[in-house]
């Protein structure tokens, strides 16, 4: 097993700093300053492992919420028995996340595109990667249980879609009853459709 140099751990940190601070502040009300201290890194850390700046963060920490929500989507892929209580799952471990958080957390990706998506094009490209890291999973479990893949492709932007507006309005309201209503929704939909392709319930 090869272990984690000094070097990868502070920059580790300051990714996983960076990306709780545009949850909580958004990007532009996150300072280079209070990731440093968040992080609990040595003052100029920040330019050494990213010279590109706050640009550089922001995008490691777009990549960062990726991985995770990516992670989230694999796992309840494996753990459901069906492509509908799979997005059902993966829907109740967000609801969890932002309910438990005190509505404080939300989706990164989501507050990076409205506040940079037409100010910094490195940015867009990290958010668009980061909602195609979670639709083409989602695309392909689909097209596994029966689905066409335009049709897979086109329902799984759907449940991307509605997942992240969910968690804005729930936000809003500090209510999870958005999620809880996408999730229904949601589920309800992946069944049908799954069922009108003669895949899996």
């Amino acid at each position: 097993m090869v272990m984690a140099s000094k070097g990868d751990l502070t920059k580790a940190r300051l990714a996983e700093s960076m990306l709780e601070l545009i949850q909580t502040n958004g990007y532009s009300g996150t300072g280079l300053n209070a990731v440093i201290e968040h992080a609990a890194a040595p003052k100029g850390s920040i330019y050494f492992h990213f010279p590109d700046g706050k640009e550089g963060l922001g995008i490691a920490a777009v990549e960062l919420a990726a991985r995770q929500f990516e992670t989230l989507i694999a796992e309840a892929a494996v753990s459901a028995g069906s492509p509908a209580a799979a997005a059902r799952a993966a829907i109740e471990a967000l609801t969890a996340i932002v309910s438990e958080s005190d509505f404080r957390l939300g989706c990164p990706v989501s507050v990076v595109t409205l506040e940079m998506g037409a100010e910094s094009e490195r940015l867009r490209e990290a958010c668009l990667a980061a909602f195609e890291s979670w639709i083409s999973p989602t695309a392909a479990f689909l097209e596994a249980s029966g689905l066409a893949p335009a049709e897979a492709r086109s329902l799984a932007t759907v449940v991307v879609s509605t997942i992240e507006g969910a968690v804005i309005v729930a936000r809003a309201m500090r209510s999870i009853r958005p999620l809880e209503a996408a999730a229904d929704v949601v589920a309800d939909l992946v069944e049908q459709r799954c069922q009108a392709a003669g895949g899996t319930r």
